[in-house]
């Protein structure tokens, strides 16, 4: 697996969840992961139900084998701060322009700063080192953007690298971008079995694929079980309304002649059928589409309880299985 690891997906799909989920699985057997927030939405506080995160690393969560997972959201603000200082040494006059509005007037304003900002912290986890030459992090996770401003999120250092040809901010994105090319980052991209996600994450891998930026796998998240196959569908639509009525009163359901319990639980049953059937078959389809994306598919169930941190590690043991760590 990559040292820096990018996780997109349409709103929706439970990238935040897959994230995390995926922190925990790399950081098994005594790895230390940092999961990296950028859009401030606090979603991995919420999920490992700790306190609001600040803008320094935290440790969060033990994985199984005594594995560390550390988390840190990312404020551009301070994350400019943190910049001016390391290559202007700035110190109180960065503090000053803070609290005349300077900074926030500077990542809202200049195209494409903040997700320099962003992407730029995250990269700088990902090659820091301790005093004995080892990474500090053996991992790093990005919870990204949504899927339709993923690319562009990650090749904004390439446009600043354009428009400032000399000097530290030069400099700094051309750093992020070798990160961010290279075989060190993976971007992984979560769907669901539907429609619109899968055609939003084939239109990511494109882009992704398009701009260089190295495409990880597929993550199909709350897949629901199998109840029935195929073979059982094309039963249940060949099987007449009055044999369903019969075997329900002969399972002790009343009888279906007298307009008892049987006959009334005929029609729900076969809607129900039915709705499976066309959820199924819709299933089945989204399935081959990303089968044509040729990456790595992987599967996460429907958690019928919802998600809590006993799911979470849940999830993550299932990437596990899966090879995702």
């Amino acid at each position: 697996m990559s040292r820096l690891q990018v996780v997109s997906g349409k709103g929706g799909t439970g990238k935040t969840t897959v994230a995390a989920a995926l922190a925990l699985a790399l950081a098994t057997e005594g790895k230390r992961t940092l999961l990296v927030e950028v859009e401030g939405r606090q979603g991995i506080a919420q999920l490992f139900e700790t306190e609001t995160l600040p803008y320094e690393e935290r440790k969060i969560a033990v994985a199984p084998g005594g594995g560390e997972v550390y988390a840190l959201a990312i404020d551009p603000e301070l994350a400019l701060l943190d910049y001016l200082q390391m290559f202007y040494k700035l110190g109180g006059a960065g503090r000053a322009l803070k609290k005349l509005g300077a900074i926030d007037f500077a990542t809202t304003v200049a195209p494409g700063l903040r997700d320099v900002l962003l992407t730029g912290k995250a990269c700088e986890a990902v090659r820091r080192k301790d005093k004995s030459g080892r990474f500090v992090y053996d991992y790093v996770v990005m919870d990204a953007p949504p899927t339709g401003r993923i690319t562009r999120f990650l090749n904004v250092n390439d446009e600043v690298a354009g428009l400032a040809k000399i000097g530290p901010i030069h400099n700094q994105a051309q750093a992020v971008m070798r990160v961010l090319k290279s075989p060190e980052t993976e971007v992984h991209l979560v769907t669901l079995l539907e429609e619109m996600p899968v055609q939003e994450t084939a239109d990511g891998i494109a882009e992704l694929r398009a701009a260089r930026l190295p495409v990880g796998r597929i993550i199909v998240n709350m897949v629901r079980p199998e109840v029935l196959d195929a073979a059982e569908l094309d039963l249940v639509r060949a099987v007449p309304r009055t044999a369903v009525a019969q075997s329900l009163s002969a399972a002790g359901l009343g009888g279906a002649r007298r307009g008892g319990n049987a006959g009334k639980l005929v029609d729900p049953l076969l809607a129900q059928a039915e709705e499976y059937a066309a959820r199924y078959a819709l299933e089945h389809d989204q399935r081959a589409v990303l089968g044509t994306l040729d990456l790595p598919l992987h599967e996460l169930p429907l958690l019928a309880e919802g998600m809590d941190l006993a799911g979470l590690y849940e999830l993550a043991t299932e990437l596990r299985k899966q090879g995702m760590s």
